[in-house]
């Protein structure tokens, strides 16, 4: 395994130090900025390049934040962490206890430690203490990843769909099918009128650093007396005959905690696919995304997908490099059918994380399966 070691240097020196052999031992890759070569790249991107082929990032928060980087007005722990939420790469964390925390750590430190997505959190107070606690768990990296916990509802939860009319659209007036993704976290009082609105403001900043947005797109955020909301317009313009990959369109967070993403799906000259081969990696993607928002940190949470307007959809291996010849289309006499999973059973936060994978294969296998050409 490649181990990416993410931290501030000052007030660590020694940890970091002493991770690098005990990596070598046990048979890994330890990955550090100390061990970059001189590169024409800017150090923030080479840093975020490493990590993204990590097997496993491990976070070591000291006493220091870090130098903050203009292009995110972050440091390079807290964008590392982003990263690595974002793109479901597991973590380990530990905590050094014992030391006084700058305000912007103990700030970032409260974010990681609120959030439970397959994270898994410990403290230290010596080096050789952190090296054991370490060597216990890469051994059981070793051995897999938990599998995931659902359990049963009672009832089935309030859940805003936009399938159900009336804001079918959130992309002015585009009729293309939509492919829609709604987490609810579960016993959540809800937001107040005051913290919607300061989500809001924060809910861009949250997209923008996540890293799945590109820099040069405008996004738009809106508010409503029941949700704040940003719009997302398409990355480029392209030719209606040429494939395109499914791509966000719209964040929408509701007072009752409910975040909801709504994307095109991917589609060519024929029409929009509900693709085997695409569907579970973009809802899976946008599980990770969803995670990565910092928003919802409830230890359970009901997860559920929908498609909008399926007439012109059908079940399909998309091709990014050409596009099909002909399709079995679900048919134009029925405008309005739409499909959507069961929202029946609550799961582990570690649905927007670590098992994000294997959530998003049973929702579009549901999907799949309700299609028209599929019986």
């Amino acid at each position: 395994m490649k181990i990416f070691i993410s931290s501030a240097r000052k007030g660590l020196e020694e940890e970091r130090d002493s991770l690098r052999g005990l990596i070598l031992a046990l048979g890994h890759t330890p990955v550090r900025f100390e061990d970059f070569s001189a590169q024409t790249t800017p150090s923030r991107e080479a840093c975020l390049t490493a990590l993204a082929s990590a097997d496993v990032c491990l976070f070591l928060l000291g006493p220091n934040y870090g130098h903050v980087f203009p292009e995110s007005g972050q440091s390079a722990t807290h964008d590392e962490w982003v990263a690595a939420q974002a793109a479901g790469t597991p973590r380990l964390v530990y905590r050094k206890q014992g030391v006084t925390f700058e305000p912007a750590q103990h700030d970032f430190v409260r974010i990681v430690e609120a959030y439970a997505t397959g994270v898994f959190r410990d403290s230290f107070s010596t080096t050789a203490e952190l090296q054991t606690k370490v060597v216990r768990k890469v051994k059981d990296l070793e051995s897999g990843p938990p599998s995931l916990a659902y359990t049963r509802l009672t009832q089935p939860p309030t859940l805003h769909w936009s399938l159900d009319g009336g804001d079918t659209h959130a992309n002015s007036g585009n009729r293309s099918p939509l492919l829609e993704l709604h987490v609810l976290p579960l016993d959540f009082v809800g937001h107040s009128a005051r913290e919607l609105d300061q989500f809001n403001t924060s809910l861009v900043g949250r997209i923008r650093a996540t890293g799945l947005i590109r820099d040069n797109i405008a996004l738009h955020p809106a508010r409503s007396q029941d949700y704040a909301a940003v719009t997302i317009p398409a990355d480029r313009p392209r030719s209606w005959d040429t494939p395109q990959p499914g791509e966000m369109t719209e964040v929408r967070l509701y007072k009752s905690g409910q975040i909801s993403i709504r994307a095109t799906l991917p589609r060519d000259g024929m029409g929009s696919i509900l693709a085997p081969n695409a569907l579970p990696k973009q809802i899976a993607e946008l599980l990770r995304f969803t995670g990565a928002l910092n928003i919802v940190r409830q230890d359970r949470i009901v997860v559920a997908a929908g498609v909008s307007d399926i007439a012109m959809t059908s079940v399909d291996t998309f091709n990014p490099q050409q596009s099909r010849q002909r399709a079995q289309l679900a048919g134009f006499g029925r405008p309005n059918l739409t499909l959507r999973t069961q929202a029946d059973e609550s799961v582990t936060l570690a649905a927007l994380g670590t098992g994000a994978d294997e959530v998003a294969s049973h929702l579009a296998q549901v999907l799949i399966t309700q299609h028209p050409s599929a019986n």
